[in-house]
């Protein structure tokens, strides 16, 4: 088969590799830079902490697979638990927190619930004194982001793909054609086609008359010093009350909250981060942190949100398929869900709860930040 994928973030780039690799004729566009998208602004949490049986799957392959290609090129996956939790006193998200750690152990994940005080003797670097109920998972960790698509965008090559940047490009899904945009010729034709461009995959299949429920949003994130003997110490965090998350970094922590719950322009947005988001977050970590450095670095970057939080990844029309709308997991399942995606071109569906046909195109629904728990 000939397939063109549309987009260089980690889905489009893992999808490439893997039809590459077994024997496909791949072209991937991607109209700017790998990763110089959604996915070079992506946090690098990565965990299978997920209630939903076919969510759990995924995310347990995905954390196979990101250990399988630790350690190639600059990639590493660097192995640190996940913990969330509620403070004491929200009874609402406390419960949810122990309902969803029931919910996943019956899906085979590696999560318990965790007392403040053996957080505090695991994790000294961290404050739990205002936490009610907490929870573990040990299968998780974090990554660079943009080193894993620059990553399997070379092993996409090495398989034999080629890899079109600063490319961008618009489809027949009729005909299931692409060529570049403002061109009226130069169309090249191809067996199946995947759209697998993030915040831009509604307005692209828009233009080729076919609706998708997909709406981008704003989120934001930050990097900031952290004491280099302190860091061992320190866990990947989930704040379910105050709604915020962390995590180590190269350079001390990253730290990301600031989602806007109104759909974004994606080509017509904030890139920089708001300078109340950064206070706020500052002071938030203070609070859990205690001491720490300055800012390096702030950040917007876009996510996708759909009506029930599940992406549509599956087959739109007969050779037309898309793998969109991650709800904020995206990069952290992108090795699942390009190994998915590539399996459902090639006739077999490995996650059918996805598939986009369950939707008729131009429901109304009010974005849902993807962490939230409730």
């Amino acid at each position: 088969m000939r397939i063109a994928v549309i987009g260089g973030g980690a889905v489009g780039v893992t999808a490439a590799y893997d039809l590459a690799r077994r024997g496909e004729s791949v072209v991937l566009y991607e109209k700017g830079n790998i990763a110089g998208g959604s996915t070079g602004r992506a946090a690098g949490v990565l965990y299978d902490a997920f209630a939903a049986p076919e969510d759990a799957r995924v995310g347990d392959r995905a954390i196979e697979r990101f250990r399988e290609f630790s350690g190639e090129g600059d990639f590493e996956f660097h192995e640190t638990p996940y913990v969330w939790f509620a403070h004491e006193g929200d009874e609402r998200r406390g419960a949810a927190v122990r309902e969803q750690v029931s919910r996943m152990r019956d899906a085979g994940r590696n999560v318990a619930l965790a007392e403040p005080a053996d957080l505090r003797e695991r994790f000294p670097a961290v404050d739990w004194s205002d936490v009610g109920t907490a929870a573990v998972a040990e299968n998780a960790g974090h990554a660079d982001t943009a080193s894993y698509a620059r990553l399997l965008a070379r092993k996409a090559e090495r398989a034999g793909a080629e890899i079109r940047t600063d490319t961008e490009v618009r489809i027949d899904a009729d005909e299931r054609r692409v060529w570049p945009a403002g061109a009226d010729d130069d169309a090249e034709s191809f067996d199946a086609i995947l759209v697998a461009a993030g915040a831009h995959t509604k307005r692209l299949l828009a233009l080729a008359g076919i609706p998708v429920p997909l709406k981008p949003y704003r989120v934001q994130a930050l990097t900031a010093g952290f004491d280099a003997e302190r860091r061992g110490d320190l866990p990947m965090c989930y704040d379910a009350t105050a709604g915020y998350y962390l995590r180590p970094h190269p350079e001390g922590l990253l730290a990301g909250d600031g989602t806007e719950e109104v759909e974004s322009d994606p080509d017509d947005w904030t890139r920089d981060a708001d300078r109340e988001f950064c206070e706020v977050t500052c002071e938030r970590l203070g609070q859990r942190l205690g001491e720490f450095g300055a800012v390096r670095e702030s950040w917007a970057g876009l996510c996708v949100a759909t009506p029930d939080r599940d992406p549509l990844l599956g087959e739109l029309r007969e050779g037309l398929f898309v793998a969109a709308g991650w709800q904020g997991h995206g990069f952290m399942r992108s090795p699942a869900l390009g190994e998915a995606a590539a399996e459902t071109i090639l006739g077999e569906n490995p996650v059918p709860e996805f598939v986009p046909t369950r939707f008729g195109g131009d429901e109304e629904f009010e974005i849902v930040e993807g962490m939230t728990v409730e």
